[in-house]
């Protein structure tokens, strides 16, 4: 099976204002690896060595809204405190919902993305 397929879901690009911090904070907190290609720009890792996304650095930081970003954790309440330890914010949860649990954070440069759990 190729990497890539079509209309799959493919990379996500995030928005930073600050590159530096950005690649500081999800590497603390998930243990993200990344790519650099220059000054504004870092692809992030996936596990299988391949890109699933990059970050761009902006001058300041994009509206809310849009599409949301979920990553799945083996251990919720470890990812709450990674992200805080990391310099996240945690705005919402955790909370229950029918497939187990979830919390909504922020990081440094606001951008709001969610980690849920099954049980």
């Amino acid at each position: 099976m190729s990497k890539n397929q079509h209309h799959r879901l493919n990379y996500i690009e995030l928005s930073v204002t600050d590159l530096a911090a950005a690649q500081a904070f999800y590497s603390g907190a998930f243990g993200w690896e990344f790519n650099s290609y220059g000054p504004e720009y870092a692809g992030i890792v996936g596990s299988d060595g391949n890109e699933v996304g990059g970050l761009l650095q902006v001058p300041e930081p994009k509206p809310a809204g849009g599409p949301f970003v979920l990553l799945y954790s083996d251990d919720l309440d470890g990812s709450v405190a990674a992200v805080t330890a990391a310099g996240g914010t945690v705005v919402n949860g955790p909370y229950g919902f029918p497939g187990g649990r979830r919390f909504h954070f922020t990081d440094p440069s606001g951008n709001e993305l969610g980690v849920w759990a099954s049980s």
